[in-house]
């Protein structure tokens, strides 16, 4: 056969491929609605190392490398996840009759927030200046109309957080308060402020970005604040995901977050702004890639495309980042010295470090 025959065959394939991934989500879409119906958690990792592992034997038979089969397979796990988790979200309609104001709803993750709410049956109303796309009832300013919804969430930067969650214990709304920030120590006092003044407010971080589609694996930080039941209702807008929520106080917060995020931008912002002094092309820096340079670039890159005033709020707002990048300081003089000097020593025993830290994170 001639290559346009060829072709013509490879696009029936890949028809058939597509028609056969709908009718695996349609088979997902009801095992979701079995698992709802006898109480079963949506994720069963058993389940998915034996799919993973028969696939893997499948691939082996017909002649093809198993990995890439249990790449593609693993590829149709997440869109499985991401079905039964958002069919789940609908189904149950916690926020049914209730009603949710998202105070920064147009931005990013206040936007993600505020379809999250939407889809368990809330109510959601914007406070925004700028139009949000999803076509919520919207207000410009937060202040300019009642406060009688059962959640007020607060997803602004961190400056007009405080200010707002502070300007909240003045108005004493009846409904549950909790902001989304990234760093809780600029917080503190707006959300002492609250409890003073009786209002049930909590925090929480989402140890995701506005991108995630699926929850499973994913992490949501609880602040206790003093108010439990505030708390426990935020942990309930998770119970049916497969989110898993880590419940820690404030102090704890920022001095993990300082190196979950403070040292790990820091590190990548460097990467790339080394790359970019060095005179060398992006492009063809990735025609050479090593394995190590792909993986690290991946990140970079992402970190690159975020908010840097963002950025530069988790680096600067948190009195906790100063141990950690006094750390990366110290480990890079390190390992300039070592190279510069010729001393292997203290260039084993670096990495050695790194590696026994691992070794015992593991164990």
């Amino acid at each position: 056969m001639d290559i346009p025959q060829l072709r013509a065959q490879l696009d029936q394939v890949d028809r058939d491929l597509v028609r056969l991934a709908a009718e695996r989500q349609r088979i997902v879409a009801e095992i979701g609605a079995s698992k709802r119906g006898s109480g079963r958690p949506l994720r069963d990792f058993r389940r998915e190392k034996e799919v993973l592992d028969n696939v893997r034997g499948h691939a082996r038979e017909a002649g093809i490398d198993p990995e890439l089969a249990a790449g593609l397979m693993q590829l149709l796990i997440a869109a499985s996840l991401t079905r039964q988790e958002q069919d789940t979200v609908r189904a149950l309609s916690q926020g049914g009759g209730k009603r949710a104001l998202v105070i920064g709803g147009s931005g990013r993750m206040g936007a993600w927030f505020a379809r999250f709410l939407d889809a368990q049956g809330y109510a959601v109303e914007v406070a925004d200046p700028v139009a949000n796309s999803a076509g919520f009832h919207q207000r410009e300013r937060w202040d300019e109309g009642e406060l009688s919804h059962d959640l007020i969430v607060v997803a602004t930067p961190l400056r007009p957080a405080a200010r707002i969650l502070g300007a909240l214990a003045v108005h004493k709304p009846p409904g549950i308060v909790f902001d989304l920030g990234s760093i809780k120590t600029p917080l503190r006092e707006s959300l002492q402020a609250l409890n003073a003044a009786g209002v049930r407010a909590t925090s929480i971080h989402p140890m995701f970005g506005p991108s995630a589609n699926v929850l499973a694996g994913r992490h949501v930080v609880l602040i206790d604040s003093g108010d439990r039941e505030a708390l426990e209702t935020a942990r309930s807008l998770f119970s049916s995901t497969t989110a898993i929520t880590v419940e820690m106080d404030l102090d704890e917060h920022d001095r993990v977050i300082a190196l979950v995020l403070g040292l790990s931008h820091a590190l990548n912002i460097a990467f790339v702004a080394a790359l970019a002094g060095s005179g060398v092309d992006a492009e063809r820096l990735k025609a050479v890639s090593s394995t190590t340079f792909g993986a690290q670039l991946g990140i970079a890159e992402a970190v690159a495309r975020e908010n840097p005033h963002l950025y530069f709020e988790i680096q600067s707002l948190n009195e906790h980042n100063g141990p950690a990048l006094t750390a990366l300081d110290e480990a890079v003089h390190t390992l300039l010295a070592a190279v510069r000097n010729g001393d292997e020593a203290s260039f084993v025993a670096l990495m050695q470090q790194g590696r026994d830290y691992l070794h015992e994170r593991a164990e």
